[in-house]
Parts: structure tokens; C-alpha cells; sequence
């Protein structure tokens, strides 16, 4: 029995990216021997986008979509196709192009090798602004400073994932997700392969500047606790100065007889130590903010209608208002 390859791509607003989609789709799917499945998730689309994939689902069955009930974020769409694949392997890319598809071929290779996670690294960002670039840069080596996790440099979601790690993972429920490093957490057999990110061939990114620093900021949050060891690091070289600043003090006022107000000093010490307190509750308050969304026990996403599932034999995961065939 053939093998059967799941592509899980997640879709926002592509209206003018899907025609290319597809047929760079079934272009690459002609070219290796295993079967393949097209699992697209409309992510709460606004435009024609959710129309264009039923009218693609009607031309090609191995087209299968799933309609978010509204926009619940690129990570959790990812997590919705995943839920329904049933592919011995798994390729997340994004509907944009950017990733080519045609790196797919050289994946199932490390992946019939005996790789179990294949993770693609951007060699070069075509398209892309300076300041994108150089923060993306600093971003995965903060990363890989602050966490014991090590997580892929510069590489995105595009990789491909064998069905034993795709399992592990779906057991990972958290709501503040950074699936790359959920993947690298699992520490399955993985290696990577080296491509140039393309332009983006229609439309416009979805991922803005404050997402993208939210994403980081969930990377952080979700994998280490050094800003924690940080604060309280902070907190005793501060007690430390402000030991031997009073001690300076003292000194000058009891040997040298050296003895001023020193308002600026007061009010100079005091912000500081405001805006540090400031920046130790708020980095508290993420954490405990993270516990308060897991206690509350919701569902990653919640899926409208699911189209070209066999649903009678899926697991539970996945919260689905409708099944079509």
C-alpha cells in the first residue's frame, strides 16, 4: 500500500495566491511515488478565499479545506490541519509561495532516509526589508541563548514531519504555540535542507511587525524561564549597589564630613527602580497571564465546516461544527 504525504498549508485572505498554489501543488506531486492530500485552512478569511476552495475541492478531490470559525492565528490553523491529516508524513507550508515547493522533493528524500523531521533553513530572504532580515537574524540567536531547546536557526514551519513526531506533537495542547520549537522539543531524529525564501508572488504578508513580535515573545515565554532567572539576578545586584552606595554614604558623611541633600540622586534612584519594578510585574504577570489561558481549558481553534474528511475515524481533537464529504 502506497505511503500517503499530507501537505497542511494554512490560508488567509489568498485569493490571489491560490490558483498558483495549486498548480505548484500538483506540479510536485506528479515528480514523487507516495500519494498526496491538500489540506488547506481557511484561517477566518475575508475575501473570496473560502469560495475558491470549494470550487478547487469539486476539480480535485485530494483538495480537502477546513473554514475556521473565525481568525484564530497561523500557528493554531497549522495545529487544525495537523488534527485532520492523515498522511504518514507531513509538509506545513505557507499558501504564499515563498516556500518552494519543489524543496518538498528533496525532504521526502531525507524523510525515506530515515529522518524524522526535516526542517528547511533559509539561506537567503528575497523580498524582504533589511530591518526584517537583521531582526529575524537576532531573533533565532536570542532564541538559541535563552532556551535549552535547540530550536533550528533561521528556519520557519516549512519542514516535513514523519507521523510518529506528528503524533507526539498533537498531544502538545497549549494555547501559546510556536510549533517549530514544539518540534524541536520532541528531539525526533531531524536534519535540515538549505533553500532560497522566493519573493511573495500575490498580495501582502499577513504577518505584521507586532506579530511577528508577539510570536517571538511566545517562543520565549513558552520554552524558558531566564527572564525570570533574570529578574531576580537584577534584584540582587541591586540590593548589592544599593549596599554599597549606603555604605559610600556613610563613609563620606562620617570620616570626610561630606554631607549634601542630593535630591537628583533621590529622584534619579527612584524612576530607575519604578520603571525595573515596572518591567519585573510585567514579565510576572506574561507568565501568569500564559497559566490563566491554560486553566481555562478552551479549545485551540473551532472549526465551521470540515470538507473531505472521512470524520468516523478521527480523534477527538478537533472541535468541528460540520463534516462534508
Amino acid at each position: 500500500m502506497s505511503k500517503l504525504v499530507s501537505f497542511v498549508i494554512p490560508v488567509y485572505n489568498e485569493e490571489e495566491s491560490l490558483l498558483a498554489l495549486y498548480a505548484a501543488l500538483i506540479g510536485v506531486a506528479k515528480k514523487f511515488k507516495e500519494d498526496s492530500e491538500f489540506i488547506l485552512i481557511n484561517d477566518g478569511s475575508q475575501d473570496r478565499t473560502a469560495e475558491m476552495l470549494q470550487e478547487l475541492r469539486e476539480k480535485d478531490p485530494r483538495i480537502k479545506y477546513i473554514n475556521l470559525s473565525r481568525n484564530f492565528g497561523h500557528q493554531a490553523a497549522i495545529t487544525a490541519g495537523m488534527d485532520l491529516c492523515r498522511g504518514d508524513a507531513v509538509i506545513i507550508m505557507d499558501a504564499d509561495l515563498q516556500d518552494p515547493p519543489e524543496v518538498v522533493l528533496e525532504m521526502l528524500d531525507r524523510w525515506r532516509e530515515g529522518y524524522q523531521v526535516v526542517h528547511a533553513k533559509r539561506t537567503q530572504r528575497k523580498g524582504e526589508s533589511i530591518f526584517k532580515k537583521m531582526t529575524a537574524h537576532l531573533f533565532y540567536r536570542l532564541l538559541d541563548v535563552m532556551t535549552p531547546v535547540k530550536i533550528p536557526l533561521d528556519s520557519g514551519d516549512f519542514r516535513l514531519v514523519d507521523r510518529a513526531p506528528l503524533n507526539a506533537f498533537l498531544k502538545l495542547r497549549e494555547h501559546d504555540r510556536f510549533v517549530r520549537g514544539m518540534f524541536a522539543w520532541g528531539g525526533f531524529r531531524s536534519t535540515e535542507v538549505e533553500f532560497e525564501r522566493d519573493e511573495r508572488r500575490a498580495g501582502e504578508t499577513k504577518y505584521s511587525f507586532s506579530k511577528m513580535m508577539n510570536l517571538g515573545l511566545s517562543a520565549i515565554l513558552s520554552f524558558s524561564d531566564t527572564p525570570l532567572r533574570i529578574i531576580v539576578q537584577l534584584g540582587a545586584l541591586m540590593s548589592i549597589f544599593s549596599f554599597f552606595y549606603a555604605g559610600f554614604i556613610f563613609v563620606k558623611a562620617v570620616f570626610f564630613d561630606v554631607y549634601q541633600s542630593g535630591w537628583p540622586t533621590i529622584v534619579t534612584l527612584i524612576l530607575f527602580l519604578s520603571g525595573i519594578q515596572l518591567a519585573v510585574i510585567g514579565v510576572v504577570g506574561l507568565y501568569i497571564g500564559r497559566i490563566h489561558q491554560e486553566t481555562k481549558g478552551r479549545p485551540l481553534y473551532l472549526v465551521n465546516e470540515a470538507v473531505g474528511f472521512d470524520h468516523t475515524d478521527q480523534p477527538q481533537r478537533a472541535f468541528v461544527a460540520t463534516w462534508k464529504d
